[in-house]
């Protein structure tokens, strides 16, 4: 049975009686069910931390952004400049570019995914920003846009910067997320390329660098996202992974050596998948309810699942679900169908309360003059 009721929902914290557990050497670490938006698992989640070439997802992000907005486009050229390759050549990750080599954004973004190439992350910021303290300022403003409020960055690239540049798993977790469903397409382009050619050797041989994601090959549905390791940073990992429409975030970060940065990235997301599981709840189109309407051409709107709504529950357990309808109410018109309007605040008795969101089933115009002339009156005898 579904009630409808307004306000803030507080996600209160479970016993941990029934919870999965998991145990890491990763000093940072964080799992989320974007299906559900529970988180699955936290540890110094809040905690910053050096970045290292994780940092690299938000210059990415930003790209991204600028190339669903018409501002940037995948083609457009870039020239290295003879300072940048200078500095850039032999520092850590590289693309190998070539001083006064022209590179489009395409390539410069497969360098930066695939190769965790440090000059290709310089070479895209200058050429979007002019300087990299200018791009370095569209990454924070994009990180503040997004609610990373554990994070700042001070380069492109992550390279160590006395402490300006500082992240949380939480917030890796999120640029994830958002870059996953704000940039489906693009994500899917370039975020699992499972190696990619550029430069040549002094021999002329061509360079071919495989991706250091943990997960390619060796996870079922894994498609991204990015590695880093500096000796300040220890081995981190972002990773993500869609299996029957369930898709997992994860985040680890601090770990010792390459080895277990593998071991435990697999073993992480294999257990996400295996010790959790999802129930259905609503189907999608089905409505579960409604919410009332001030000022409209009607009083009341359906309010009905956007897709198929689930929550994520311990696997070989047998919750019993209990739901509320939560909304900041009376709704005020107009209001267009299939916008977000109301949740579905889910609990289960394993975790927090899970919200699911809850769209309009209709259009609701504004009341006419007269209708609202009556509202405003009734309004003064309400009780």
């Amino acid at each position: 049975m579904f009630f409808i009721g307004a306000g803030i929902v507080v996600l209160a914290t479970p016993s941990s009686g029934n919870v999965p557990t998991f145990d890491t050497a990763a000093r940072f670490a964080i799992m989320e069910d974007l299906s559900s938006g529970l988180i699955l698992y936290q540890k110094n989640a809040d905690t910053p931390m050096p970045p290292a070439s994780l940092a690299k997802m938000m210059t990415v992000y930003v790209a991204f952004d600028m190339i669903k907005k018409g501002q940037l486009k995948p083609d457009d050229v870039m020239t290295v400049r003879p300072e940048t390759w200078q500095k850039w050549h032999g520092q850590g990750s590289t693309m190998f570019l070539s001083a006064g080599e022209r590179v489009s954004v395409r390539d410069l973004i497969y360098g930066i995914i695939t190769l965790s190439g440090n000059d290709a992350c310089v070479v895209l910021a200058e050429g979007i920003a002019g300087t990299e303290p200018a791009f370095v300022s569209l990454m924070n403003d994009r990180a503040s846009r997004l609610g990373l409020t554990g994070s700042h960055f001070g380069t492109s690239n992550g390279w160590p910067d006395n402490d300006a540049t500082y992240v949380t798993a939480r917030d890796l977790a999120k640029l994830a997320s958002s870059t996953i469903v704000t940039f489906p397409s693009l994500y899917k382009q370039y975020y699992s390329k499972p190696n990619f050619t550029w430069g040549a050797t002094a021999a002329g041989a061509a360079i071919t660098q495989a991706n250091r994601d943990p997960l390619l090959g060796r996870v079922s549905g894994a498609d991204g996202l990015k590695t880093g390791h500096t000796e300040e940073a220890g081995y981190g990992f972002t990773g993500s992974a869609d299996q029957q429409g369930r898709r997992l975030v994860m985040v680890l970060a601090g770990m010792n050596s390459w080895n277990e940065r593998v071991s435990d990235s697999v073993n992480f997301m294999e257990w996400g998948f295996r010790a959790w599981t999802r129930k259905m709840v609503v189907k999608q189109a089905k409505e579960v309810g409604y919410a009332q309407v001030q000022l409209g051409d009607k009083q009341s709107v359906g309010l009905v699942a956007p897709r198929d709504l689930s929550v994520t529950v311990p696997a070989g357990s047998e919750p019993v679900l209990n739901a509320k309808i939560v909304y900041d109410g009376p709704l005020k018109a107009p209001i267009v169908a299939g916008a977000h309007v109301a949740d579905l605040v889910v609990s289960t008795g394993f975790t927090p309360p899970q919200v699911l969101p809850l769209v309009a089933e209709a259009n609701v115009g504004t009341a006419g003059f007269f209708d609202r002339v009556k509202a405003g009156f009734l309004s003064m005898f309400a009780g």
